[in-house]
């Protein structure tokens, strides 16, 4: 029997994470045998930002390195893991019938914000992976109920993964600086809080209970996809924090995974 896939918010951190794993990626990839049994991954990034909903259905994805002014060696990486476009528009009819509508994109390829973390955390490349994009058009409370509507494909055995990031100020990034931002610190520590303890009103609306939210989050499209998860998340999973540092002064490299125990 297929397990009841997890549920993960990534934070995928600047590019160089694919040849840097650091702690972030030494915690990503202690828990690929999570997915052994899976049947594909869905994955959420921030850098693909769409008006409406669009679901990736390429049967072989290319990897896109949408990104400038980093090393060489970077541009060489590849993430060769299939695609799946008969499981992408039976994912399409199953949303239709719960009244959320996506269309599929037969050309999509995975943006860094996807193959990046998958690096470590599926390094083989072995399991099908379905981009889904960020609908710009999606209120706070909007994006918790598609992820409430992404939930039933758990028990299909496809995980649900957000990419983004629980800190991501890019103007205030310094490179290789030893001591993280206190707005940093504070923002995600009280997402943190937040999160244990499930108040999804306050994190629908970071800006208005935490001041930090705008400094942590000058565009708030990395803190999104985190509402996407906690709707396809319930009191019965099991949160665990992958607790990582805060690097380059402003980009928290933390992650969260929800899995049901055996006995829930």
């Amino acid at each position: 029997m297929t397990p009841l896939a997890p549920v993960m918010f990534i934070s995928h951190g600047s590019p160089t994470f694919a040849l840097e794993p650091g702690t972030a990626g030494r915690l990503l990839r202690q828990r690929s045998g999570l997915f052994d049994q899976l049947e594909a991954l869905l994955v959420i990034s921030p850098h693909w930002m769409t008006r409406g909903s669009y679901l990736g259905a390429a049967e072989h994805p290319e990897t896109i390195h949408d990104f400038g002014g980093f090393p060489s060696s970077l541009y060489q990486l590849n993430y060769p893991a299939p695609g799946a476009p008969v499981l992408a528009a039976e994912i399409q009819t199953q949303l239709a019938q719960q009244g959320v509508e996506v269309r599929l994109d037969p050309r999509r390829g995975l943006d860094h914000g996807v193959w990046v973390p998958l690096m470590h955390l599926r390094p083989d490349a072995d399991l099908p992976v379905l981009p889904l994009s960020l609908n710009v058009d999606h209120s706070p409370a909007q994006l918790l109920q598609l992820g409430q509507a992404l939930a039933a494909l758990r028990q299909q055995g496809v995980a649900i993964i957000a990419s983004g990031g629980l800190t991501h100020n890019l103007r205030d990034i310094r490179f290789n600086a030893a001591v993280a931002a206190d707005y940093a610190e504070r923002f995600q520590g009280w997402v943190g809080e937040q999160v244990r303890e499930r108040e999804l009103i306050a994190l629908q609306n970071p800006a208005r209970h935490s001041p930090d939210f705008e400094r942590a989050h000058p565009t708030p499209e990395h803190y999104l996809p985190l509402l996407i998860a906690l709707g396809a998340t319930t009191q019965q999973d099991h949160l665990e924090t992958l607790d990582s540092a805060i690097e380059h002064r402003a980009i928290s490299m933390t992650s969260y995974l929800w899995q049901r125990s055996e006995d829930n």
